[in-house]
């Protein structure tokens, strides 16, 4: 067999492991709710009311499985990356149960509620959770470089580059760029060291580019929006690729646009992308205050022993205020005054500028490794991000969001571009995409460009994972000093 068939080969063999999995958790979901509910059987039938729950059950079980199918979770486009694979289980979990209900409405069924009370929420979260599994699974191949699609891509020198490289800066996704095609673009020396990798060929015909593909053998062709194709080309080669089995994939040149703001409509032939304008509506506002005001309360009622007991640490450790204030900028440019418990020496503002020198964030933000103002407690409250806790205060009355952009100083503002001011569209967060994705460890760039990701691509969902992903990079310490 073949490298570029055993690499196809890995969707069949995980969609199949997937199918394998599911169909045991939604088994395991639905008769266990059926023992739950009503017992373990003593003869072959259980029944209540006289309705045959062994083979409702049965019934359950299967009908979940195919919509699981039906509804393209186990598709290779949408495993082993982003939110989207979750998506479609949770849709299609709610979608049978509510077919259920429905059912149970129109014929008089009396169906118990205790059962499906049981079987859904199992059945979900234990789809979920051994999606998760599976999927770390497939993390641990693609680290080796198996299971992913080898990808040649075409367009010009830097649509290639910036293609190409995007691609690598996700390799769980599962693309490895192998080679580039540069229709139109002349050879010189330049060219193929800026990319790095092979260039396969540079003609403009159709017949010559599917002849260069088919002896390149890829697994798939990433064509960017920088390519000189005439239509006609473009529409020949997609025509060849689906007669040789090798994917087409169009790269537009949008980027860092989240799928809700992306909607296709299709004209005279043409798919025309719509990007929505990035604007949390009246309903979405009221939603994320919500919970704000709901998640802060619940939190510090929560952590009410644990504050005292910090208060009460860095009170004992070092003279000055248990609590350190300090001037924020939140939205639309309005100061307030965040909280946090205070890890530093009293005086460590003034010592500043004496330590500017040796600082080791970004060309922005001032970050030192083993900053010698900080205290004995202070070390280990900003390990595992403690002395941020009294922020809660600051999300309970309308100054802060559970997750957002971060908090900026009003001199970091002073330094913002036009593109760095659109971070403060909404309210600054206690945790979000910058502190999930490497802190400290960031550079001024990738920290705007995941700011400004969050602010135009907001939704409940992002902010849901944003919030565990934050326990996991809390414990792991990654990026934190």
């Amino acid at each position: 067999m073949s490298v570029a068939k055993e690499n196809i080969g890995w969707a069949h063999r995980y969609g199949r492991r997937l199918a394998i999995v599911d169909a045991a958790v939604v088994l395991w979901a639905t008769v266990g709710a059926l023992i739950i509910r009503f017992g373990v059987p003593e003869t072959d039938r259980l029944s209540a009311r006289g309705q045959p729950y062994v083979v409702l059950s049965l019934v359950l079980a299967a009908g979940w499985w195919a919509l699981l199918s039906l509804r393209g979770s186990r598709e290779p486009t949408v495993l082993g990356h982003g939110a989207e694979e979750y998506k479609r289980v949770l849709s299609a979990s709610l979608i049978l149960f509510g077919v259920v209900a429905i059912v149970s409405y129109a014929f008089q069924f009396d169906t118990a509620r205790g059962y499906v009370g049981v079987a859904l929420p199992a059945g979900l979260i234990m789809l979920l959770l051994s999606r998760t599994i599976v999927r770390r699974l497939l993390h641990v191949e693609r680290a080796h470089g198996k299971s992913s699609l080898r990808v040649l891509v075409i367009g010009s020198t830097s649509g290639v580059k910036h293609l190409s490289e995007s691609l690598r800066a996700q390799p769980m996704a599962g693309y490895i760029p192998i080679g580039a095609y540069l229709p139109g673009v002349e050879a010189d020396g330049s060219t193929a060291g800026s990319l790095d990798l092979p260039v396969v060929g540079r003609a403009t015909e159709a017949d010559r580019i599917i002849a260069d593909i088919e002896s390149f053998n890829p697994d798939a062709v990433a064509l960017s929006s920088s390519m000189q194709l005439a239509p006609e080309t473009i529409r020949a080669l997609g025509w060849a690729l689906a007669d040789l089995n090798i994917r087409l994939i169009m790269a537009p040149a949008l980027t860092d646009v989240a799928g809700p703001r992306i909607h296709t409509q299709p004209v005279a032939g043409l798919p025309l992308i719509h990007v929505s304008t990035p604007n949390l509506e009246k309903g979405q506002r009221f939603v994320k205050r919500t919970t704000d005001i709901v998640g802060s309360a619940s939190l510090i009622i929560g952590l009410s022993p644990l504050l005292a007991v910090l208060a009460l640490l860095v009170r004992l450790d070092s003279q000055g205020p248990v609590f350190f204030r300090q001037e924020r900028v939140g939205t639309a440019g309005e100061r307030f005054e965040m909280f946090k418990f205070r890890s530093m020496v009293v005086d460590a503002e003034s010592r500043l500028q004496e330590l500017r020198g040796v600082h080791e964030g970004n060309e922005v933000l001032f970050k030192l490794k083993n900053d010698p103002r900080i205290t004995r407690i202070g070390g280990v409250l900003r390990k595992f991000s403690l002395d941020e806790l009294p922020q809660l205060f600051n999300v309970l009355g309308g100054s802060m969001s559970l997750v957002g952009p971060r908090p900026p100083l009003a001199a970091e503002v002073e330094r913002y571009d036009i593109r760095a001011h659109r971070r403060l569209l909404v309210r600054p967060g206690m945790t979000g995409l910058w502190q999930v994705s490497g802190r400290s460890l960031l550079s001024w760039d990738e920290t705007v460009r995941l700011d400004l990701y969050y602010v135009e691509n907001w939704s409940s969902l992002g902010d849901l994972t944003i919030l565990l992903r934050t326990f996991k990079a809390v414990v792991s310490r990654h990026g934190a000093f």
